[in-house]
């Protein structure tokens, strides 16, 4: 392979025409936090207080995160305004550890590490598309 050389400006001219091409919004670096869960023990019932808080943060669908969160704890979950009820008694820290499980399988890219994905379907399998970087990786189904 023959290595080419570039020039300042030619290099320049590459860099902008790339930078032009990468989606509006990602050209800038935010620090990426998920808000701790609030939770409300009452009785048998658990609920999340910010569930939908948490839900747009990451950008996703809340029946995606409350089948996900619902089948870690193995119980049965609904959703009712701005929060999520569970059944079962869970503390706040395993919210916060299946939360953090489900941002790493199913938020943040595999590749880049930015948390600027979605998740599409495509036949059967569900992709986890990067929007900064362009990579795909296939996920499990919830």
């Amino acid at each position: 392979m023959e290595r080419v050389s570039l020039d300042e400006a030619e290099y320049e001219v590459f860099l902008d025409r790339a930078m032009s091409r990468l989606p509006k919004g990602i050209s800038e670096w935010s620090r990426f936090d998920v808000p701790h869960a609030v939770v409300f023990i009452e009785g048998n019932r658990t609920t999340l207080r910010n569930f939908k808080e948490i839900v747009e943060r990451l950008n996703r669908d809340p029946q995606h995160l409350l089948r996900f969160l619902a089948r870690e704890l193995a119980t049965a979950g609904t959703i009712e305004g701005t929060r999520a009820i569970f059944q079962g008694n869970f503390s706040d820290s395993v919210f916060n550890k299946l939360i953090e499980r489900y941002v790493q399988g199913y938020v943040i890219c595999h590749e880049c590490g930015r948390p600027d994905t979605k998740i599409k379907k495509e036949k059967r399998i569900q992709y986890l598309i990067c929007e900064a970087c362009g990579a795909r990786s296939p996920v499990k189904h919830v």
